[in-house]
């Protein structure tokens, strides 16, 4: 599969997400930038997640429908054309970072998938549902991994 360059002016990859991204923080989405993006992609979907949370993959941002002319998002800001999906916290849009204070630091991986058409999610998919059926349809995609810890 076809690789998207994913990156942050905030972070790098494997680096600590800044503190103002934290759900105690001001709870703001990272910007975020891509290329590589493929010309017969429909749309591009985003999705944030913490495979490290006591309770099983925790859904931190589901963004779908992304035009796929976009080439990235402002912190705080939902991608062009996105449509925001309801997170682990029960809210819509961007939940930053909130793991169990003196856990080792989390992993936060940021995904952004190129896909032929709109993939249809049922209401209330889960982290690991959304990224498998990603991953299954995608024409590419691209991974950036932050950290937090408390």
């Amino acid at each position: 599969m076809a690789g998207i360059e994913l990156r942050s002016a905030a972070f790098n990859d494997h680096a600590f997400l800044p503190d103002r991204c934290a759900k105690a923080g001001e709870n703001v989405s990272p910007p975020l930038a891509w290329s590589g993006v493929p010309g017969d992609t429909a749309e591009l979907l985003l999705l944030c997640e913490d495979p490290d949370a006591p309770t099983g993959t925790f859904l931190h941002w589901l963004v779908t429908g992304i035009d796929p002319a976009a080439t990235g998002v402002d912190s705080g800001q939902t991608p062009p054309g996105g449509r925001p999906h309801t997170n682990g916290f029960g809210e819509e849009g961007w939940g930053g970072p909130q793991p169990p204070v003196g856990d080792d630091a989390h992993r936060y991986f940021f995904r952004l998938y190129a896909l032929p058409e709109s993939l249809p999610l049922p209401e209330g998919a889960t982290a690991d549902e959304v990224r498998e059926a990603a991953e299954r349809a995608a024409l590419a995609d691209g991974t950036l991994v932050g950290r937090y810890q408390r």
